[in-house]
């Protein structure tokens, strides 16, 4: 099966004009041809298959919305060739335009002044939506989520939450085959984020629509994409399915203990961490900090004995609770963006994709 998102050794270069300070330098640089080029995206590759959600990430800067944009076709790559739906996006914007869709965080695609459900018109008469599949795509959307009382508001007198919900409703209404969220649940309560990523799940696989997600919101992640892309610098560093992570990350757990009658603090923290590493001269990467009550020491299982770190934290203080925890997601991911797994590794390896194909980082 082709994939319906292809990407081979994209590159995106921009021209960055070195500017100057002061008055006198704003004048120069009216007439400066002093530029430096800066490459946002770097020699990246991958494929996504139809009814794939990909959950895309790296931290600010990394090349993401580049990235994004060059498969919508609002930016052309400097290098290498882009191909979604079979055509190439900055070629065919208005083809590749009608067969994708787009939520963009906090800006809606849904007209301020009018009812939800006129921006809704409106946009099936943009892409040309059959009467029959408007109808039962209205009825279904009602159905999963209960919107039919938000069709008569107009957009400005809704909440957050309730526009971005019909923000995501508007992108899924004309079937496109690819859907591009870029931070959806940004800014949203618990219990919003839960509904919109019971909406997105739904229509993923009541529509097998192929679903590319960026956000830093661990969240969304875990509940939503069963594959991670991670790009720093540009370049990709993994692409495999969430499970994988924590093996290419290494292996980690956390111990938490609960000292007996004392209050935890940072002080406390660097008492047991130093205290750790005095005895076990192999700890020298275990990490004590402080989770709300509790005392926190993150255990490089590569490099150190787990059990022995476990011993040493008994005798630290009389113990109140004691609590072993797998690494999670969210913190593997925070320690790949500090650079960590590149410290762990002289070359970060781009794991197999999870469609079987080999990306090289």
């Amino acid at each position: 099966m082709e994939p319906v998102i292809q990407l081979d050794g994209i590159t995106k270069t921009f021209k960055v004009l070195n500017r100057k300070t002061g008055m006198k330098g704003a004048v120069m640089d009216l007439f400066s041809r002093d530029y430096k080029e800066v490459c946002a995206v770097d020699h990246v590759t991958m494929s996504i298959q139809q009814g794939e959600m990909v959950g895309y990430l790296g931290p600010n800067g990394a090349g993401k919305s580049t990235t994004i944009k060059m498969m919508t076709g609002i930016l052309e790559p400097t290098s290498g060739k882009v191909i979604v739906n079979g055509r190439i996006p900055y070629k065919n914007r208005t083809k590749n335009a009608q067969n994708i869709g787009v939520v963009f965080g906090q800006r809606t695609q849904l007209w301020w002044a009018l009812p939800v459900i006129e921006s809704f018109n409106i946009l099936k008469e943009i892409y040309c939506v059959p009467d029959d599949l408007y109808k039962k795509n209205m009825a279904m959307f009602n159905d999963l989520v209960g919107v039919g009382d938000l069709y008569s508001k107009t957009v400005r007198q809704m909440s957050l939450g309730q526009r971005t919900l019909c923000d995501i409703l508007a992108a899924f209404l004309h079937d496109p085959s690819v859907v591009f969220m870029d931070e959806p649940t940004i800014g949203l309560d618990v219990s919003m984020k839960s509904k919109i990523r019971y909406l997105v799940s739904e229509l993923n696989k009541e529509k097998g629509t192929t679903i590319v997600l960026t956000t830093h919101d661990m969240g969304d992640v875990e509940a939503l994409a069963k594959r991670i892309v991670i790009i720093d610098h540009g370049k990709m560093i993994y692409d495999d399915d969430i499970n994988h992570l924590k093996s290419f990350f290494g292996a980690y757990r956390t111990i938490m203990i609960t000292p007996d009658g004392e209050d935890v603090s940072d002080e406390l923290a660097k008492e047991c961490q130093t205290g750790i590493r005095d005895i076990i001269p192999e700890a020298k990467n275990v990490h004590v900090t402080v989770d709300e009550h509790s005392l926190a020491i993150l255990v490089p299982e590569d490099e150190v004995s787990f059990v022995e770190v476990l011993q040493v934290a008994q005798e630290f203080r009389p113990l109140k609770d004691i609590q072993i925890k797998e690494i999670s997601t969210e913190t593997i991911i925070r320690k790949i963006y500090e650079g960590e797994a590149k410290d762990k590794n002289e070359t970060v390896a781009t794991p197999a994709a999870t469609n079987g194909n080999e990306s090289e980082a």
